[in-house]
């Protein structure tokens, strides 16, 4: 039980899921202008703008590097993490995308009927990424100066 309380106080951990949810929030929102309706769904989907996935990397290591020092250890693992889920993002996944809505692509035009189709919005431009990390390093500071 002692475990679990630590993991609920834990600021660090509770900054990250705020920066994560931010995200999602904001990709809900800029939906809802461009399509005129609410699609709860994107509340828990990936790729699109901004990137939660480097929101919530990029919040981790600044907050971790607030807490324990740009020069520690545990600073320098999160930040490593981040850069390769970032690269994942916008490199591999972003791949991974383009090759379902080719193979979707295909399989219509060979009117091969499947089940579901391939998701495509999996991955992220280099500017979803970017904008996600930055959202994730302002998320950081502020919570940090207020949860002091």
């Amino acid at each position: 039980m002692v475990y679990i309380q630590q993991l609920l106080n834990n600021k660090i951990i509770f900054i990250s899921i705020v920066s994560w949810a931010a995200a999602q929030i904001i990709k809900m929102i800029l939906d809802l202008i461009a399509s005129g309706k609410v699609d709860w769904e994107l509340m828990f989907a990936s790729g699109g703008m901004p990137s939660s996935h480097s929101s919530f990397v990029s919040s981790l290591a600044m907050a971790v590097g607030l807490q324990e020092g740009f020069d520690s250890v545990l600073f320098a693992i999160s930040f490593v993490l981040a850069i390769v889920v970032m690269y994942d993002a916008a490199g591999v996944r972003r791949a991974a995308g383009s090759h379902a809505a080719i193979i979707n692509k295909l399989m219509d035009s060979l009117n091969i009927k499947i089940d579901e189709k391939l998701k495509e919005l999996i991955g992220h431009t280099p500017i979803q990424v970017g904008a996600g990390a930055i959202l994730g390093i302002v998320i950081a500071i502020i919570c940090n100066m207020l949860l002091k």
